[in-house]
């Protein structure tokens, strides 16, 4: 267990030279030292403030370096290139509650350190009282569900598509034709935020005003999440006007925004935050740079979000499906003990009821957002049997039936079979 004044960052490094040497160098880099100790550096500030290496755990190595590195070949440093686990531990008083800061201490300049020739940030640990300082998802999976009276299984969703060209009024009409179908949420796509053609100031007042014509008539509220990804007051100028308008859930290219943007928001609303991780495959994919998603995540819950993306299983993106399945886990995973700050796991990404029973087998659960664009909307039966597909799937396999015993007694959902391939 973290001790409670200080978090741990754990890492997967690649390094020609001692890892334990390497480490000790990143403990220094990312606290109180440098390369070499400086003036200043007296033996009690470094007991107060240096980091300290906790754990070194060597793996394998290998022949040739995973990055190019002109510091170890300006050293004539060769292989092999050992690769080892490395956990430090950094005293929470460096930091604070200052989530920019406490990202770059423990995702900074270790990336440019000459000594390595790979580095992944793999976990963050925090300690609970630390993680309390930090702000929590004002809805999480608890508040998505009262929003949307789902009390249970998972939250049928899709995607608006085409996803940029339509006005505002055709949005609306495409919207209404979702509610119709009978899903649970519905979001725009990352690159539509706002368009000249359908700015969010007609978009917001147009689609809300279907989905309340909806509400008014089913009594039950569909989530509409809007892209509002901009600039910060503009995105809190926006979460007020789909406020104002009856809804309940903003969407946010986290990336692009930053922690503070989104923090900010996180404070100036009650929203549900849709946290979209677009351009997350730029620092993941590579197994020996990066980060990976449990630090990902945990940085982003610090910010307050509500949902996060995770891909889908067997989808149409690079990621091997126990990555998805990992990161869903993450997701439902308090971040300390005794706090229920779980968020939301959203799949999406060629899904469909065919893709219900690997997920399910999978995660083991249902509190999760199931997104289909194709999977709803290019269903042969339309929109409505396209969600009722997807609906007949979860309820087959979270009540122990196949799902080709339950396409037998649903037309839906056997042609949802044959039209996306038995995948599971």
């Amino acid at each position: 267990m973290v001790a409670s004044d200080h978090f741990e960052a754990s890492y997967l490094i690649e390094t020609p030279l001692d890892p334990l040497d390497v480490a000790e160098v990143m403990a220094g880099e990312q606290s109180c030292g440098t390369f070499t100790r400086v003036e200043g550096e007296t033996d009690a500030l470094r007991a107060r403030a240096r980091a300290s290496v906790t754990g070194v755990v060597e793996l394998p190595a290998v022949d040739q370096p995973s990055l190019p590195n002109a510091w170890l070949r300006r050293k004539g440093a060769t292989g092999p290139y050992r690769r080892a686990r490395v956990t430090i531990s950094f005293p929470v008083a460096n930091v604070g509650a200052n989530l920019p800061t406490l990202a770059s201490v423990v995702a900074g300049n270790l990336y440019d350190l000459g000594e390595v020739t790979g580095l992944r940030l793999e976990q963050i640990t925090l300690p609970a009282a630390y993680r309390a300082r930090f702000d929590s998802p004002k809805q999480g999976i608890a508040g998505t569900r009262r929003l949307t009276g789902v009390r249970s299984g998972a939250l049928v969703g899709s995607i608006i598509k085409p996803n940029v060209g339509l006005d505002a009024d055709e949005t609306a009409a495409l919207v209404a034709r979702l509610c119709a179908a009978g899903v649970d949420f519905i979001k725009d796509d990352e690159i539509s935020a706002d368009p000249d053609h359908a700015p969010l100031a007609k978009r917001i007042p147009a689609v809300m005003a279907a989905i309340r014509r909806h509400r008014d008539s089913t009594g039950k509220h569909v989530m509409m999440a809007f892209n509002i990804t901009d600039e910060t007051d503009a995105m809190r100028r926006h979460a007020d006007l789909i406020a104002q308008h009856g809804g309940s859930c903003a969407m946010v290219s986290l990336n692009w925004c930053g922690f503070s943007a989104v923090t900010t928001l996180r404070r100036s609303s009650d929203l549900a935050l849709h946290g979209h991780r677009n351009g997350f495959g730029a620092i993941s994919r590579h197994p020996l740079l990066g980060i990976g998603f449990q630090p990902y995540q945990t940085l982003w819950r610090l910010a307050g979000v509500d949902h996060m993306h995770v891909h889908g299983l067997q989808g149409k993106f690079a990621q091997e499906d126990d990555e998805v399945v990992e990161s869903a886990r993450d997701c439902v995973t308090p971040l300390t003990e005794g706090c229920d700050d779980r968020v939301l796991p959203a799949f999406s990404s060629g899904q469909s009821a065919a893709t219900v029973q690997a997920t399910y087998d999978a995660i083991g659960h249902a509190d999760l957002l199931f997104m289909a664009g194709g999977g709803i909307m290019a269903h042969p039966g339309g929109p409505a049997a396209g969600v009722s597909s997807i609906r007949q799937a979860w309820d087959a396999v979270t009540s122990g039936v196949s799902l080709e015993q339950a396409a037998g007694v649903h037309p839906e959902l056997r042609q949802a079979l044959a039209s996306f391939g038995r995948t599971g």
